[in-house]
Parts: C-alpha cells; sequence; structure tokens
C-alpha cells in the first residue's frame, strides 16, 4: 500500500514508510481526520505535534495544509530515518520560509519530559499495544503544553475502552473507522497553568 501526502502544497508526494514496526494511518482514516481539522480551522498557522510518528504522515500531512511548524517524535531508528527522507521531501516543495520541520529520536516520556514548547494540534497514534496506562501518563504531561484551543487526535483499536481521561483534557467525540478508532480530545475549562 503506497502512502501519499492527500492535501496541500505537497498533495500526492509519496511518503517513505518503514518496512516493519509501524501501523500507517489508512489514507481513508487520515482523510477524515484532515476534513474534521479543516472544518475546525485548526491546521493553518498551528504549532503541530506528530508521536510515536512512525513515517510522519499524520504530521507532514497537517504541514502540507499549512501548518506553521510540526515535531515528529519517533524512538524507532528506522522510522526516524524514514521521517527525515519524507520532511526532507516536503521541505524543498514548501515555499521557502514557510515551515519548520523538527524530528526527535527519543521516547515519547523522555521528549514530554523535557519539552517546554506549547502545541495547537497533536497527534498521538501509538502502537495498539501501548496499554491505556502508559497513554493517560503522556496525556498528563502534555495538558500544560497544549494552547486554550488545542485539538489532541488519538488513533487506538476499535476494541479499546475509553480511557480515564487526566485532569485538563476531556472527550470531543469518537469515530470508528472498522478496527481503527479516533478520539478527539479537548482541552478542559479548567486546566493546570503552565508551570
Amino acid at each position: 500500500m503506497m502512502t501519499r501526502i492527500i492535501a496541500g502544497f505537497a498533495g500526492s508526494v509519496p511518503l517513505v514508510v518503514p518496512r516493519f514496526g509501524t501501523r500507517p494511518t489508512s489514507d481513508r482514516v487520515r482523510e477524515a481526520i484532515f476534513s474534521s481539522l479543516d472544518a475546525r480551522g485548526v491546521i493553518e498557522g498551528a504549532r503541530v505535534l506528530d508521536l510515536y510518528a512512525g513515517s510522519g504522515a499524520l504530521g507532514l500531512e497537517a504541514a502540507s495544509r499549512g501548518a506553521a511548524s510540526v515535531t515528529l517524535v519517533e524512538n524507532s531508528l528506522q522510522a526516524t530515518q524514514a521521517c527525515r527522507k519524507n520532511a526532507a521531501v516536503l521541505l524543498r516543495a514548501a515555499p521557502k520560509g514557510s515551515l519548520a520541520i523538527e524530528i526527535t529520536s527519543s521516547p515519547v516520556q523522555t521528549f514530554l519530559q523535557g519539552s517546554r514548547a506549547e502545541w495547537d494540534v497533536v497527534f498521538l497514534d501509538p502502537p495498539y499495544e501501548l496499554g491505556p496506562a502508559e497513554l493517560v501518563h503522556n496525556l498528563e504531561q502534555l495538558v500544560s503544553r497544549l494552547s486554550a484551543d488545542a485539538v489532541v487526535v488519538i488513533e487506538r483499536s476499535s476494541r479499546d475502552a475509553e480511557l480515564a481521561w487526566p485532569a485538563g483534557l476531556e472527550l470531543d467525540k469518537r469515530k470508528d473507522y472498522g478496527d481503527t478508532s479516533v478520539w478527539w480530545v479537548r482541552v478542559s475549562p479548567v486546566r493546570h497553568p503552565n508551570p
């Protein structure tokens, strides 16, 4: 299955996908995610974080559609190399100086503990075998790093039960696509301030 950027300045550009260890988001699910994000008007100029990035397809799709900056976080060496190759192609195609892409090769938790950046859109597409406790811990680390109107998009198995959302986050909606569920999470009206 060929993975490509769907729309934006890099529309139809093919992406390198690691041969093992990742589960690329299908074009159908990616199109549904970005249709909803476009309808919310949150991509243009956004600071985007893609955790468990794999090939970087979600973050780079956001870049192609107008995000100002994208950070891809991936611990696997093979996947990080794919992210670097894919990002280089997008940066060559982007209007000059319009986009910043950072690729971090580290465990997600290590990255979140050390980062002081703030994000508007966050993608979490961890391996399905990642347990709910670790995913909730990731979200707890994220809460104080989200802008007031931030959107967090989580991709999980449709068999997974809803998470116990940490303070500061709440489920907006859930949509199932066959074996895949997409959870839309928003910042609660009351949350912890940035430290």
